[in-house]
């Protein structure tokens, strides 16, 4: 018996993944871009076999239940859809199906444990630091720990930087071009508190006031990619309360995050902050794009030739259609060869908690992207995103002498301290 949508019956969000998933003319252009289909050679982990999948459930054809492991296996890379020539909105899809899947799944006791200390602490800097060092002392412990917690004790930073107490108002040198509100992240302070220094650094030196929100809270992201849209609409409401509405823009330096903001259409669809949701989303630009656009000042100088291969965060080339801007920024600095990695449009593996939650995956993904970047032999890898930073150091490690990796506003605020 064939089944049919009865688009009558749905609410406004599950209507728009309905119209959503009917885009799809299933040509395939999306399987040499999807890094599951790459890893695991099933049509069912692809998108455009986890689009009739979802179709399927719709439909009423498949139970959810079925349908979970294909798309838990979905990283929300995106890649295809920078790949797909119909335009099909995959990003969105996903995204809604998982929160749709998340009210109707059954919840093993494991998952929800975990679930529960990831979206409970990594929103949280001062949690998440306090989880860090805890998790180091349950190392030793890792032979009794459940199964399901290991992968996390393994992407456990050595050590921690110490905090970086950053100014709420940062100001710009010379004559002032412009003012805006910067994203301070979430575990990205305690992990990498020298990406915000940096950022500050650079948006000064090209005359640009950043003001630096004290009440601001996670952007949601984390949750919502994860199908927990109650919990991401929570922080997300105090995020968009902070930021002043006379700020030029709202800089993110973490790719994750900007892609999240951008996603506050579905996030707020139908919520009383649906307007101010999508006017926050309209003025926040990664710190790349901002910099291209304005254009900057004076391009920095290195001391010495320094060859630094590009990595593309998923959540800035696919979500954001951002991998121009990074490119001319570093190639303004002088002494500085940019290179490019083979197969940059694969996903490294980390995808928010996937290397938590598919560690097996996660890793083979890692493995490959650290082999094609340092194929390219390069003094620095450098990227835009916390996520991305922390899946490649980890599978650099292995290696003799691997190179730093850094964001891109590194790069060019050590380049300015060269000329200061």
């Amino acid at each position: 018996m064939q089944h049919v949508i009865d688009k009558k019956s749905l609410g406004p969000k599950v209507n728009a993944l309905t119209q959503g998933v009917e885009a799809c003319v299933h040509c395939g252009f999306c399987l040499p871009t999807c890094p599951t289909y790459d890893t695991l050679g099933a049509e069912i982990d692809s998108p455009r076999g986890r689009i009739f999948l979802m179709k399927e459930v719709l439909e009423g054809s498949v139970p959810m239940e079925e349908a979970l492991d294909p798309i838990d296996n979905c990283l929300g890379c995106d890649a295809c859809v920078t790949a797909c020539p119909s335009g099909v909105e995959y990003d969105h899809l996903i995204t809604a199906f998982r929160a749709k899947a998340e009210k109707e799944r059954r919840k093993p006791l494991g998952r929800r444990i975990l679930r529960s200390m990831i979206l409970n602490t990594l929103p949280y800097p001062y949690k998440a630091r306090l989880a860090f060092k805890m998790g180091k002392l349950a190392i030793p412990l890792s032979a009794i720990l459940p199964k399901s917690l290991k992968p996390a004790l393994g992407l456990l930073p050595r050590s921690l930087p110490a905090k970086d107490s950053i100014p709420e108002i940062y100001p710009a040198k010379g004559e002032k071009r412009g003012r805006v509100a910067l994203l301070a992240g979430c575990v990205q302070q305690v992990l990498a508190p020298e990406i915000n220094r940096a950022s500050l650094e650079v948006l000064s030196a090209n005359g640009i006031e950043t003001f630096i929100p004290r009440d601001q809270a996670c952007c949601g992201a984390l949750a919502l990619h994860t199908g927990v849209e109650k919990e991401a609409r929570k922080t997300a409401r105090q995020l968009i309360q902070s930021i002043p509405e006379n700020m030029d823009a709202l800089i993110t330096n973490a790719a994750g995050c900007g892609s999240g903001i951008n996603e506050y259409s579905i996030l707020f669809a139908g919520e009383k902050e649906e307007s101010e949701a999508r006017t926050l989303a309209g003025k926040t630009k990664d710190i790349s794009t901002y910099l291209n656009e304005i254009g900057l000042l004076s391009p920095p100088e290195l001391p010495k030739p320094l060859r630094v291969v590009y990595h593309d965060a998923c959540h800035l080339a696919h979500a954001q259609k951002e991998r121009k801007a990074p490119r001319l920024l570093l190639n303004a600095i002088s002494n500085l060869s940019l290179l490019e990695p083979p197969d940059w449009e694969i996903c490294c593996g980390s995808a928010g908690i996937y290397n938590i939650e598919k560690p097996e995956l996660a890793k083979q993904l890692g493995q490959t992207k650290a082999q094609n970047l340092l194929s390219t032999e390069p003094d620095v890898v450098a990227l835009g995103n916390i996520g991305c930073m922390t899946q490649i150091e980890k599978h650099l490690e292995s290696y003799e002498s691997p190179p730093p990796v850094l964001h891109t506003v590194q790069i060019l605020a050590s380049a300015y301290n060269q000329d200061s």
